[in-house]
């Protein structure tokens, strides 16, 4: 079924601020997490968004399912045709509630991302902010969902054969409870330069600091 359409408060675009709240699909406990973020970012600076906030490492391919159509990287083993990951948020949604990011086309990890508000930039705020969440991450190429129970299932039991194998893979400690807004904000979203273009990998790099008293990585210029 087509995502119902919501009425866009009155706002410009480079004002609107989206509120999402993004659920890792088929986790239980269910893997959640909010953001607000600036509608002028591309899907692309979303993606980046959505890996830092989840707690992905930006190891594999990924793409949106906006409204019946694709957007993804250009991709020339795929005939499948797709939209630029270069399109705005705003412009890719045109008013749709919800649409599908999914990441690591071999485990298979889908998040369904609702629109929860479109607000007025606020100038005391620094986007985009992670508002908080619950459960961690599956580590990744940990086999997907069914991988991830397993994983979950040995961690916990000290007796099982394979317990020590599964610790000594994810470097020791795993806590599937565990998030902290305020360290991903602080040590993550707040000291990249959103207003940067990619590099050739992709990634949207810190503020290069050197000289300069603050770091702001405000969007209101």
């Amino acid at each position: 079924m087509k995502p119902k359409k919501i009425g866009l408060r009155k706002v410009g675009n480079e004002e609107q601020i989206f509120k999402l709240r993004i659920s890792l699909e088929g986790t239980e406990p269910l893997v959640w997490r909010e953001v607000m973020i600036p509608g002028i970012f591309t899907l692309e600076a979303l993606h980046s968004v959505l890996q830092l906030v989840v707690g992905w490492q930006m190891k594999h391919l990924y793409d949106f399912e906006i409204a019946g159509q694709r957007y993804s990287e250009p991709d020339e083993f795929n005939d499948i045709p797709t939209k630029s990951v270069a399109s705005s948020l705003t412009s890719a949604l045109n008013g749709e509630k919800s649409f599908v990011y999914n990441y690591d086309f071999g485990d298979g990890w889908r998040h369904h991302v609702q629109v929860e508000d479109v607000l007025s930039r606020k100038d005391e705020f620094n986007y985009p902010i992670y508002l908080g969440g619950e459960n961690a991450c599956p580590p990744e190429d940990c086999g997907g969902f069914p991988g991830f129970e397993d994983l979950k299932q040995k961690l916990a039991d000290k007796k099982d054969s394979e317990h020590k194998e599964m610790l000594r893979w994810v470097g020791g400690y795993f806590d599937p409870n565990s998030f902290d807004a305020n360290r991903i904000n602080r040590d993550m979203l707040w000291m990249i330069d959103w207003r940067r273009e990619p590099n050739d990998q992709g990634l949207y790099l810190p503020f290069n600091t050197e000289g300069d008293s603050e770091v702001t990585g405000r969007l209101n210029s």
